[in-house]
């Protein structure tokens, strides 16, 4: 018989949970809005307790969370979310809180290593080994795979905080990144374009001039991801990405920058399926959480 896995897509707006093996069993699936630590997580474990009457028991837990936060197993902090902005979830230890109800495996990462494990298993990235997912909504992260393992080092990635050149007479927004001010995510995420033009990305026209600004401030955290990581595709998912004519506005602009530098065959002819969006959708998140579980119990 098959293992059951149970995954937590952990977001700072909300909370999607899933149990199932994969996009083709997914037992059960709920969403609620993220709020204080005690009461999402009770939340949580209520969902677990009645999808394990019905379906049975769970094999190993999968967790895919906002950060920043500490992944590293070897870490005293391990599974902890460390500095997040989010009121009441700054050092709050997640898998400890998981483990008091379930002595089970328990696989911890960022959202985004989720949501890329998941594209990797199922999805945009099979078959490849060095690629990047970003999502883009409000916050801008990044993670992925190098050489078929999960991005991590010193703690994971952060690629939503980079510097990008900003010209303040073309854009005099100072950006809100409460640590950075106008790093990517600063200048890029969701908050920001409603910041500056007084309306959601999904408000806004195709023909706004918004999307040129916001895709070339996407495109140059795109190049620097490309000299760096090298990766076989970048997915991009998230919120402002499902304005579709985002993609080949990016597309272009990156072709532009890079300015025939990487000599490339995906990039220079095939670059719409180079940066692409995630194939699963918007479920990419709590099925890269079901990976992860899988991942707990393999690894």
């Amino acid at each position: 018989m098959n293992k059951l896995y149970a995954g937590i897509e952990a977001g700072g707006t909300k909370f999607v949970c899933a149990v199932g093996t994969g996009p083709e069993d997914i037992r059960a699936k709920t969403s609620f809005s993220t709020s204080t630590p005690q009461e999402t997580i009770a939340k949580t474990k209520e969902f677990f307790r009645a999808q394990e009457s019905i379906h049975g028991k769970i094999s190993a837990i999968g967790v895919a969370s906002f950060g920043p936060l500490d992944p590293n197993p070897a870490s005293p902090t391990y599974g902890y979310i460390t500095s997040t902005p989010k009121p009441g979830w700054a050092n709050f230890n997640f898998v400890s809180a998981l483990e008091g109800d379930y002595n089970l495996p328990i696989k911890f990462d960022t959202d985004v290593n989720g949501a890329a494990l998941g594209e990797y298993r199922w999805g945009a990235a099979q078959g490849l080994d060095t690629f990047v997912y970003l999502t883009i909504g409000t916050g801008i992260g990044g993670g992925g795979l190098v050489n078929g393992r999960l991005m991590h080092g010193l703690i994971h990635p952060e690629m939503g905080h980079i510097a990008l050149p900003h010209d303040f007479d073309a854009d005099p927004y100072k950006g809100g990144c409460p640590f950075h001010g106008d790093c990517l995510e600063g200048l890029a995420n969701g908050p920001a374009i409603k910041a500056r033009w007084g309306q959601s990305a999904e408000s806004l026209p195709p023909d706004h001039p918004a999307w040129v600004l916001e895709a070339n401030y996407l495109a140059l955290g795109l190049v620097n991801f490309i000299y760096i990581l090298s990766p076989q595709r970048i997915i991009m998912g998230g919120g402002v990405m499902k304005q579709s004519h985002l993609f080949p506005l990016i597309r272009k602009k990156v072709l532009d920058i890079l300015n025939n530098y990487v000599k490339s065959k995906q990039i220079l002819e095939y670059i719409d399926d180079f940066i692409v969006p995630p194939a699963l959708g918007s479920n990419a998140g709590v099925l890269g959480a079901l990976a992860l579980a899988e991942l707990a119990i393999i690894s």
